[in-house]
């Protein structure tokens, strides 16, 4: 995925400005303004957000996955939390363990960084599947189970993990099941020459400001009502039929099925009607077009399925398929 042009961006803010007083609006344009070409990645995380799913963000090291994640995070309410995944990573420093105290003989639970509003899960490629497991009843359930006592998880809750596509020494790639819990996975490229001067300017001109707090502009009240909202976006009975022939083009006597392994499942037709939602709501629409669909059809469909290995021989990925897919399948 190239990185969305500065003149793009321009386009995408002026569009939200007719929100100038929706509080998503505003933590758009706040968490847009401290990066640089990634308009495309800022909006994709407000639609996780609203339509309660987690982001895999997936790319070279040093394009701002981190930063972004931060900016939303500080921009947020409630209490965020970073986790840095290593090889030695346990379940337990996620989900949080069981303390003696000595005063009171007895043992209090500490909660892990997983009992926080958002959770940033950097280089997940690089815990070991215990630790992947850990985290799929908290992405899927929104509780964690420990010592026997499941304990819910905050309300809103969201995941946004990364991952180095091109270093694999020491990683374990996550498993189908794991891919399946991210409502969306986003492929960032690196920035062309005009973009890449700007981010030279910009942390250049943070270097010389004096460093200022960054307060939240939403309220958890804002998100939840944002959220009643997405809900409520019509989708038309042609359109869900649209979602519906996409992703069964990836099964069997589908568009694209002879180079398919493991096919789409429901949960990914109720993730891209979701997310379409979402969209239409953040261009200021109630109801849902074709484009929302056809924008969101990659990063809402191609990790949910595996190519075989005929297909992968020949150089197909998944968001190959999903893309010829899009080509032979249209929306009326």
């Amino acid at each position: 995925m190239a990185c969305v042009s500065l003149a793009a961006g321009e386009r995408k803010m002026n569009q939200l400005d007719r929100f100038s007083g929706n509080p998503v609006a505003a933590l758009v344009r706040e968490v847009a303004a401290g990066l640089v070409g990634h308009e495309r990645m800022v909006e994709r995380l407000v639609i996780a957000l609203l339509a309660g799913g987690h982001v895999l963000l997936e790319g070279p090291p040093g394009i701002a996955k981190t930063r972004a994640v931060k900016r939303l995070a500080a921009h947020l309410p409630g209490k965020h939390a970073r986790i840095q995944c290593t090889p030695d990573l346990l379940p337990s420093d996620l989900t949080g363990t069981q303390v003696f105290r000595a005063d009171t003989g007895g043992f209090d639970f500490v909660p892990g960084p997983l009992f926080h509003s958002l959770v940033l899960v950097d280089e997940i490629n690089r815990a070991p599947p215990k630790v992947q497991s850990a985290l799929l009843e908290a992405m899927a359930e929104h509780q964690v189970t420990t010592g026997g006592t499941t304990r819910p998880l905050p309300d809103p809750f969201m995941v946004v993990a990364t991952q180095n596509p091109i270093e694999h020494e020491g990683t374990f790639p996550l498993p189908e099941a794991q891919m399946d819990r991210f409502l969306l996975h986003l492929f960032l490229d690196m920035p062309d020459a005009r973009a890449e001067r700007a981010i030279l300017d910009l942390v250049e001109a943070e270097t010389m400001a004096p460093a200022t707090a960054i307060e939240a502009v939403i309220a958890d009240a804002d998100i939840h009502a944002a959220r009643r909202a997405v809900a409520g976006v019509h989708l038309a009975p042609a359109l869900k039929d649209f979602i519906v022939r996409l992703v069964m083009a990836t099964r069997a006597g589908g568009d694209v099925a002879d180079r398919i392994e493991h096919p789409v499942s429901p949960r990914g037709t109720l993730a891209l009607a979701a997310a379409a939602r979402a969209r239409a709501w953040l261009h200021g629409r109630d109801h849902a077009l074709p484009e929302d669909v056809e924008d969101l059809a990659e990063d809402a469909l191609a990790h949910r399925l595996v190519p075989n290995w005929q297909a992968t021989s020949e150089g197909w990925n998944g968001r190959g398929l999903i893309a010829e897919i899009l080509r032979k399948v249209r929306p009326w």
